[in-house]
């Protein structure tokens, strides 16, 4: 019992560490860090608003941090329930992802697949075809930092 309480508490400092980074780096980079509040968060909060994925993504769910959907420089968590694959798909902008729980194994396009253990950190080149599956120490929670504005295209086999 108090390994298990020992993982999670490990998780949550983890969790926050990064949201701590990601929003710092992100105002001292625009120039905001008088402007804008500090956030940080942990993913069992529960004032967090998780929204429903693209319909291509059963089974997932996101959450904005920070940013704008529609806008350059988007933090978010998403979420991908234990056993569930995520289909092949590109995005415009490159993805710094860090994983915060869960057992998530990835494969990019030419590459072979690995599997990311909690804390793990992953970047994924913009367009790049990708494909995930959360294994079953779930839900897999990966927070994501996205530099353009958020899009996810499913890549269609060619028959």
């Amino acid at each position: 019992m108090k390994n298990t309480k020992l993982k999670e508490y490990k998780r949550n400092m983890i969790t926050l560490a990064f949201v701590f980074l990601a929003v710092g780096l992100n105002a001292q980079s625009n120039g905001l860090s008088d402007k804008e509040s500090s956030i940080a968060t942990t993913i069992d909060n529960k004032d967090l608003k998780w929204l429903p994925a693209p319909d291509f993504f059963p089974d997932c769910s996101f959450t904005i941090l920070h940013g704008d959907i529609s806008k350059p420089n988007l933090d978010f968590f998403f979420k991908i329930e234990p056993n569930t694959e995520v289909v092949n798909h590109t995005h415009n902008s490159p993805e710094r992802m860090i994983l915060i729980s869960g057992d998530l194994e990835v494969q990019y396009q030419g590459e072979k697949p690995i599997v990311l253990k909690a804390g793990s950190y992953a970047y994924g080149p913009a367009g790049k075809p990708h494909k995930a599956k959360c294994l079953n120490n779930g839900p897999c929670v990966l927070f994501v930092a996205m530099v353009d504005p958020f899009d996810a295209v499913p890549v269609t086999k060619k028959e």
